[in-house]
């Protein structure tokens, strides 16, 4: 999907979204966090800071520059641990005092599979990820986060990575980076999950929805539509990946160059670790099978094997 191109927002600058919610953008675009990781800060008096994003000096500058004197953080909260969201939490902490919340370390909320894959050693992956990440509290699936004035309701949405969570608020959600508008999720074994990622759509699409707050982009208007887009988007890369297979088996790289024909070559990497999601997930449903042992370069056929 092309990103809109009326989405250009100041860098480090607090804008106001809704009554009680701000925005700053972070100092990192790229093609893979689009204008930058979008910080939230969420409250009056006692605030929010939903994902300080990546270890970069003017973004905390930029967050403790948004306070006005009668304001102060009182929670820091980071959606999943890559490294253009969880860095900066403990900067921030050191500077304000707030506890660091999240749903665990970086291999929190891994399935049963892709656990077994990540110990096998052979399925490559952990891309971007902030591996000393570790928040003050762990938060689990349901739970609400109270401060002044406000709440959050935490929503473990795995499938980006294992640790990932929405956070819902009133009939609005911070999504992070499961449902963005600009684009679709990586989902990179092992430490993301294409089954799980599925899931957590469902889970989302089973609730009434005003507007979703993004990890990256402009706020999502239209939460069910753009829900239906990301679940027919992936079922739709399933189908072409299965028609690639009919011509016989392939390795995930493979496939990738036959699925992804308008994909610039920086980003055929990415591509790859999406379709070895997608056979993985393929794979556990009886699908293909992998001719010999489960790993990156694997090829993959039809049928059970």
């Amino acid at each position: 999907m092309t990103p809109p191109d009326d989405f250009d927002p100041p860098i480090g600058v607090a804008e106001t979204l809704a009554p009680g919610l701000r925005r700053i953008v972070a100092p990192n675009p790229s093609p893979m966090t689009y204008r930058g990781t979008n910080t939230y800060l969420l409250g009056t008096r006692d605030l929010a800071v939903i994902d300080p994003g990546p270890d970069a000096p003017d973004h905390l500058e930029a967050i403790l520059g948004a306070l006005t004197p009668e304001q102060r953080i009182s929670h820091i909260i980071v959606t999943h641990s890559h490294l253009d969201h969880a860095p900066l939490a403990r900067p921030l902490a050191a500077r304000c005092g707030a506890p660091v919340l999240a749903f665990g370390g970086a291999q929190a909320g891994r399935s049963e599979i892709m656990e077994q894959l990540a110990q096998a050693g052979d399925i490559g992956g952990g891309e971007g990820i902030d591996l000393a990440f570790h928040p003050d509290t762990q938060l689990t699936d349901g739970a609400k986060i109270t401060g002044d004035g406000w709440e959050l309701e935490v929503l473990h949405t795995p499938g980006h990575l294992g640790n990932h969570i929405a956070l819902a608020w009133g009939d609005a959600c911070f999504t992070a980076d499961h449902v963005m508008g600009w684009a679709s999720s990586l989902v990179s074994p092992p430490d993301g999950d294409l089954t799980d990622f599925m899931a957590s759509c469902a889970r989302l699409q089973a609730r009434d929805w005003a507007v979703f707050y993004p990890g990256h982009g402009a706020p999502v208007t239209d939460p069910d539509a753009r829900l239906d887009w990301l679940v027919t988007h992936r079922r739709t890369r399933e189908a072409e990946i299965l028609r690639t297979l009919e011509s016989g088996a392939a390795t995930a790289g493979q496939i990738a160059r036959a699925v992804y024909r308008d994909t610039p070559p920086a980003l055929l990497g990415a591509a790859s670790r999406n379709v070895l999601a997608h056979l993985i997930d393929l794979h556990s449903r009886r699908i293909v099978h992998p001719r010999g042992a489960l790993h990156a370069e694997a090829e993959f056929a039809l049928g059970t094997g």
